[in-house]
């Protein structure tokens, strides 16, 4: 297991708020990137690279850069959903493997819970043929999920087991916006949100967002912090291929296998993932595209603690991911990085933290596997302390 990248992630944040009314959404970015270049050892002086994606506040990447008074000599404001800070770590590893800049700095942040609602924009092309009818997000998942209960006879029951695995962690998280954990039978009692998915088949709505940093590996030299290597990383795009829409599938079909041939590493080397969780589908279909298990046995495979940690088959999502600890800006991509980093680093909650961690699986979704969406898959290894 050899490290192509010169890069290594050094620095990370998650903002402890979940409801944060009196705190405006560039402040959240500048209080994340603040915790994670302390995290590093750095400063923001010291950043010369800069990535966020479209939904940070004012002209974006330029209005965070002039707020947080970055001199950069390189900017990435790629835009793929929840999956653009995922997709973030790669990009910065492949700018500072080209010189561009030594030291990336990552931000999201938002407050969906305090602050306005979003819309779907009305000048999309797909405006007048989807959402006029009705679509929504949680529609958009619902049509997946009854699609693959059609067709490979999966359950609510066996989506509910993962939010149960998720609760059981995020009781450890005190910073979880739902600490308490639940039954398969309760989350089948919530209210139906979207047939089949039940109100806790859902993500969390919160305030808050994180921060990465990444260096050069001869920046990393003269920091005391433990760094985290970057093995692999693949990403993609899946959409409607004009009309001609697999619902059972996400861009982890692609974007998966990219990431584990780069690191040249075995699905049985895996030793802890976090998974994009908007819905509990969104894990299931994630689970089988991945190659954790075969297509249509994702359902059966999540069964018996399979996801819970320390010892499960694929412990994941240890700090209760975006089913129950947060999802800010209503995606939480980074946040899977930053728990990954905890568990590379041992630093997760000692309930749920995985032995000898040493090589994890971080993937992130963005939109809607029920129209488009964008996947990105990092994996991701342990450097010596």
């Amino acid at each position: 297991m050899t490290a192509k990248y010169s890069a290594v992630l050094v620095g990370a944040y998650e903002h402890p708020g979940r409801h944060l009314p009196d705190t405006s959404h560039a402040q959240i970015h500048a209080e994340v990137a603040l915790g994670a270049v302390a995290d590093a050892g750095l400063t923001l002086a010291d950043v010369d690279g800069y990535f966020c994606s479209g939904d940070a506040p004012g002209f974006g990447g330029l209005t965070m850069a002039n707020y947080m008074g970055l001199k950069l000599s390189y900017l990435d404001t790629t835009e793929m959903g929840g999956s653009s800070y995922v997709a973030h770590v790669g990009h910065a590893a492949a700018a500072i493997a080209a010189g561009k800049c030594k030291v990336a700095l990552i931000t999201l942040g938002g407050k969906p819970r305090t602050g306005p609602a979003w819309s779907r924009p009305k000048n999309a092309p797909e405006y007048p043929f989807e959402d006029i009818y009705g679509l929504t997000t949680p529609g958009g998942y619902a049509l997946a999920a009854q699609r693959h209960m059609a067709e490979f006879g999966t359950t609510s029951e066996q989506l509910a087991a993962i939010k149960v695995a998720a609760s059981k962690h995020a009781k450890h998280n005190p910073n979880a916006f739902l600490p308490k954990e639940v039954t398969v039978e309760e989350v089948l009692e919530s209210p139906m949100v979207s047939d089949p998915l039940h109100r806790l088949d859902c993500c969390v709505v919160t305030d808050g967002g994180g921060a990465l940093v990444l260096v050069h590996k001869d920046v990393a030299k003269d920091l005391k912090r433990q760094s985290v290597s970057i093995l692999g990383h693949g990403e993609t795009i899946k959409h409607t291929g004009s009309g001609n829409l697999d619902l059972t599938f996400t861009g982890a079909r692609w974007s998966g296998p990219r990431a584990f041939e780069e690191a040249g590493i075995k699905h049985a080397d895996i030793n802890y993932a976090s998974i994009y969780d908007s819905f509990t589908i969104t894990v299931l279909e994630t689970i089988e595209d991945l190659g954790f298990c075969e297509k249509g046995k994702g359902g059966e495979w999540v069964l018996d603690g399979a996801l819970e940690a320390p010892f499960g088959k694929l412990p994941f999502n240890t700090d209760g991911g975006g089913l129950c600890n947060n999802h800010p800006t209503n995606r939480g991509g980074i946040t899977k990085v930053i728990e990954a980093m905890r568990q590379l680093r041992g630093e997760a909650n000692a309930p749920v933290q995985v032995p000898d961690c040493e090589i994890a699986l971080v993937h992130g979704t963005g939109g809607s596997i029920g129209n488009r969406m964008g996947s990105a898959t990092l994996i991701l290894g342990r450097e010596s302390a």
